[in-house]
């Protein structure tokens, strides 16, 4: 279980022996069943959660439509980030789309290990990083791609996506309405 998310880790930066059993101590394997919330809308998030198989969204309600903000496969770090680092709840819920195994990691556990090791800190620096820019690509595409453009860079992305969620939330997710999006996919 936890050599997958070693795995992951080495590829923004490989820990010492001490920092990854330091991690590994404060890390707990869970399975969520398919479409349930891993966290709630309104929850304050204290938990990173890393997913080592199954698909989970972050989506949000806006006047009462259910939308997608992200789609995270596995091998992925999932957590609600502006509610992590303010301590605030999150207007976001995550929810899984296939039965998933997660390890969750205890964020105050997690940050308070950033003094004894600085190579964590520095990783999980890298991983926000990392994260921020997919953020900023994600706005850039909405704002400068055309609908066709986005789905078409989604698929060359995830190309099994259309197999595993539902078209309602690929549609949220471009930005579209399910209509639109299948006249995309009929074009095609």
């Amino acid at each position: 279980m936890f050599l997958t998310l070693q795995r992951y880790f080495n590829q923004f930066q490989p820990l010492s022996a001490p920092a990854l059993e330091a991690i590994e101590a404060i890390c707990k394997p869970i399975t969520i069943q398919k479409n349930k919330n891993l966290q709630h809308i309104g929850q304050t998030c204290q938990t990173i959660y890393f997913l080592e198989n199954g698909i989970a969204r972050i989506y949000y309600l806006k006047d009462e439509i259910d939308i997608t903000e992200g789609f995270y496969f596995e091998n992925s770090i999932i957590a609600r980030a502006e509610s992590l680092f303010t301590g605030r709840p999150s207007r976001k819920g995550i929810q899984v789309l296939e039965t998933a195994d997660l390890i969750a990691i205890d964020s105050q556990k997690f940050f308070a290990l950033f003094d004894a090791y600085p190579e964590i800190e520095r990783l999980f620096r890298k991983i926000i990083e990392a994260a921020y820019i997919d953020t900023i690509n994600r706005i850039e595409s909405l704002q400068f791609n055309s609908a066709e453009e986005r789905y078409k860079s989604l698929l060359e992305s995830s190309p099994d996506l259309i197999n595993r969620v539902p078209l309602k939330y690929i549609a949220s997710f471009l930005g579209i309405t399910q209509v639109s999006l299948s006249r995309i996919r009929a074009v095609r």
